[in-house]
Formats: structure tokens, sequence, C-alpha cells
């Protein structure tokens, strides 16, 4: 009787380290990386830099949009971006700086530049940093914006406002106009 309820027990045992190693086995296996479609504006963007600017870029400044102000409703801001990119860096290879003034007139539009425009805003209003190509808001990727009015910045959540407005001003503004830049490069 001993002998069978041993041999029972090691049996189970062993079935349950089986199973057990099993998963821990493949828990601990290196997670695959999901494919990334073609058409993803990172990616784009990316490609476009590696090829065209030797995958560096720095100081590059340029207006996007014109947004409402949530905390001011019906006074337009105007968003300057300043982009930076590396493709050796293991994290954060692009960042988006955001700087935000009230709408420019059609006289501040010829009289600075961005850069100008861009130094007399003096503080960002919110910074994307990405990694790696894909939607917004996976692993390597931070939005940080100031915590409170006037305030430092802080990490905040990815949401799809904040995703929606990285692939606008990737797609929109930045890709646009790092395109045009290249064929004034090449004489086009």
């Amino acid at each position: 009787m001993r002998t069978g309820a041993r041999t029972l027990l090691i049996a189970g045992s062993a079935v349950l380290l089986m199973l057990g190693g099993a998963n821990v086995g493949h828990l601990s296996g290196k997670e695959k990386t999901p494919q990334i479609s073609p058409d993803d504006p990172t990616l784009r963007l990316y490609n476009l830099l590696d090829s065209k600017f030797n995958g560096k870029l720095s100081d590059f400044i340029l207006l996007a949009d014109v947004a409402n102000d949530p905390k001011n409703p019906g006074q337009p801001q105007q968003h300057i971006l300043s982009v930076e990119y590396n493709k050796d860096r293991s994290f954060g290879k692009l960042i988006i700086h955001v700087r935000t003034v009230a709408q420019l007139t059609p006289e501040q539009l010829k009289t600075y530049t961005p850069k100008q425009i861009y130094d007399f805003a003096e503080t960002d209003s919110g910074k994307f940093t990405k990694t790696d190509p894909g939607p917004f808001g996976r692993p390597g990727d931070v939005y940080v914006e100031p915590t409170a009015e006037g305030g430092a910045m802080g990490t905040v959540a990815v949401t799809p406002e904040v995703q929606a407005q990285y692939e606008l001003f990737v797609t929109r503004y930045i890709q646009s106009a790092l395109e045009k830049k290249a064929a004034e490069a090449n004489g086009s």
C-alpha cells in the first residue's frame, strides 16, 4: 500500500512539474514583436529619416496646427514642433517637443522664423518620445506635459487623444515637411 501511494505521489508530482515547467518555459520566452504595417506613420517617418537624412535629425523646427486652447475656449493657439531623431538610440529614437503660442498673424508669420517663434514660446507644452515603430503608446513610448499650470513636466497616460495628436503631427506636418526638405536638397 505504501509503495502504491508513494508511486502515485511521485507520478502526480512529476506531472505537475512537467505542466508547471512547460508554463514557466512558455512564460519566460521572449515575446514576439507584433507585425508593423508598412503604412504605419512612424515606420514611414523612420524610413524617410534613415534614407534621406542618414538616420539623424536635430534642430528641425516647424509650425503645426492651430487649435482652440482648452483652457480658454475661443482662443486659438499655434503649435510649434521641434523634432530630433537618432536611429542609433535604443530608447527615444524620435523626440517631438511641442510648444504653444497664441495664433500668429500673417505679419508675424512673414517676420519671424519658426525657430524664433519656438524660442519665444520658451517652455514645452508637451513632449512625445517614441522608440519603435507602431502606434504611439507601445513600450518605450512616453508622453509628458506640465502637471499643473506653469508646473514641471510629468508623464501622462497615453489616451486616444494623445495618440491622435501624435499621428497628426507625424503624418500631416513632420513627414510632409521632411519630404519637401529632402526634395529641395536633391534639387527637385
